[in-house]
């Protein structure tokens, strides 16, 4: 029976790695049905991503790959199955609503395992789509002290990814350290010239002629970690800071949109702070 597989290769440039890894495809008699590669020459870095199919065993084409690449490759041999992913909310409900409805209509590849809210507000929504909702408040809570009742929700649910749909708590360190490069956050991309309360309301004030958000992965650096994706759209001054913020908030759906198709099909490759994206 045919196998399918998507190929993830990050490691030192060398030269023949393209013969040697189509070689052993060929060996195997596997079909390539999509490459893309490319090399960072600065830093001396090959990456690459071949989506095979054949009949093959995963192991086996890992153990043969690994024999040809250099030392410390990082080697991902992945089905192409549905990810698992973890929501967290606070009381905003675009980013949530657009994620709730691409999964209803079998647009979004992935399981919806749970969603985290430190308000109660988008409960109801959620349980609308018969997916568990967990409240954990923060009241009088410190954020380690918060942090530890999430994880002790998240190491009873089996996941691959952590997603905060506009989850406005600022994450420590040990928790991102536990899911590194497994968190992925929107943000309006004013950040960092309009920090705090009500960006919007700071970029109408300065006549600004562009509004957008970015996707990233979050790192203990509050919101400059590797960049997935990105987009803007032009503003005037006939809009108000509330026109804007609406249509912040559109751009804001369509970006996660965008980072969590790629992500959820293997499409990402962090690379120091930057990432890679076939």
């Amino acid at each position: 029976m045919s196998t399918q597989a998507r190929v993830l290769i990050d490691c030192q440039d060398a030269k023949g790695l393209v013969y040697k890894i189509s070689k052993v495809f060929y060996d195997m008699h596997l079909n390539i049905d999509n490459n893309r590669e490319f090399v960072d020459k600065e830093a001396d870095k090959f990456f690459m991503r071949t989506v095979v199919d054949g009949e093959f065993e995963p192991q086996k084409l890992e153990h043969e790959l690994r024999a040809i690449l250099p030392k410390n490759a990082d080697l991902k041999v992945v089905l192409p199955e549905r990810k698992k992913i973890v929501l967290m909310v606070t009381k905003e409900s675009h980013a949530l609503g657009d994620i709730l409805m691409r999964y209803v209509d079998g647009e979004l590849n992935a399981e919806i395992e749970a969603v985290i809210g430190n308000y109660d507000t988008l409960e109801p929504l959620v349980r609308k789509f018969n997916i568990p909702f967990f409240h954990i408040p923060a009241d009088n809570l410190g954020r380690e002290e918060h942090e530890e009742l999430i994880v002790e929700v998240l190491e009873k649910i089996d996941f691959d990814y952590i997603i905060l749909a506009k989850y406005m708590r600022i994450l420590t360190p040990n928790f991102v350290g536990r899911y590194k490069q497994r968190i992925i956050n929107i943000h309006h991309s004013f950040l960092p010239a309009f920090i705090g309360a009500n960006p919007y309301k700071q970029a109408y004030q300065r006549g600004v002629k562009i509004i957008g958000a970015t996707a990233h992965f979050v790192t203990d650096d509050l919101d400059e970690g590797p960049i997935i994706t990105q987009d803007v759209i032009p503003v005037n001054h006939r809009f108000n800071w509330q026109d804007m913020q609406r249509a912040g908030r559109n751009v804001e759906k369509i970006v996660l949109s965008r980072a969590l198709d790629l992500v959820l099909h293997d499409r990402v490759f962090v690379h120091g702070n930057k990432t890679i994206v076939f």
